[in-house]
């Protein structure tokens, strides 16, 4: 399927709690990631539409499950997950977040992968590998992508998938694809598109 599939996504809604999402039916893939991993970016990128996703210079802006139709296929939805990590709120909400976030994983029938993204300058943190590891154990497809390549040589983008490559080996959890991408030279896209591809059974 080709970019004009995506970039027809449109906002459907944002939610909170686990009553107020949509029916459990068709299929989603949800995108999750530190507060600073760039997973706005990527959405924009992804679906070409710059004002799809906020983004913004404080991390931890997406605050609710953000879902996205595919165009009128409201079978298909992109899910855009808070970020975990650093954000700028209290311990009180993040472990809230986290608790709707993992509740959302758990339970919900349609979703069918999870894209983690992690910066390549900072890959595997605790946030990342606790939810590698729980994909391993869900058998949950996931498809690792190594964000903001675009701020390192192509010999250190190498050298750094690698080493993400061999970390996930020696710890029992390389199940997983894994890419390099850059939402602002738009590296990797054709990557990322073949796998949702995959998922969405298109």
């Amino acid at each position: 399927m080709t970019a004009n599939y995506y970039n027809q996504a449109k906002y459907l809604l944002g939610v909170a709690e686990m009553k107020q999402l949509p029916d459990d039916t068709g299929f989603e893939v949800a995108f999750a990631g530190r507060s600073n991993a760039g997973k706005s970016s990527l959405l924009n990128a992804l679906t070409l539409n710059k004002q799809l996703a906020r983004t913004s210079k404080t991390p931890g802006r997406t605050q609710l499950l953000n879902f996205f139709v595919l165009g009128d296929d409201a079978e298909r939805r992109l899910v855009d997950l808070p970020g975990f990590g650093y954000a700028k709120v209290s311990k009180a909400m993040k472990g809230r977040w986290q608790r709707v976030i993992y509740t959302y994983l758990e339970q919900r029938q349609c979703l069918v992968g999870v894209v983690l993204l992690m910066d390549i300058r900072h890959p595997l943190k605790p946030d990342d590998l606790m939810l590698i590891d729980w994909a391993k154990r869900a058998q949950m497809p996931m498809h690792l992508v190594l964000t903001k390549s675009d701020k390192l040589s192509r010999q250190q983008q190498i050298k750094s998938l690698n080493q993400v490559k061999k970390s996930l080996k020696d710890s029992g959890l390389n199940d997983f694809s894994l890419q390099v991408f850059s939402s602002v030279k738009k590296t990797g896209l054709d990557e990322l598109y073949g796998v949702l591809d995959g998922w969405y059974e298109l």
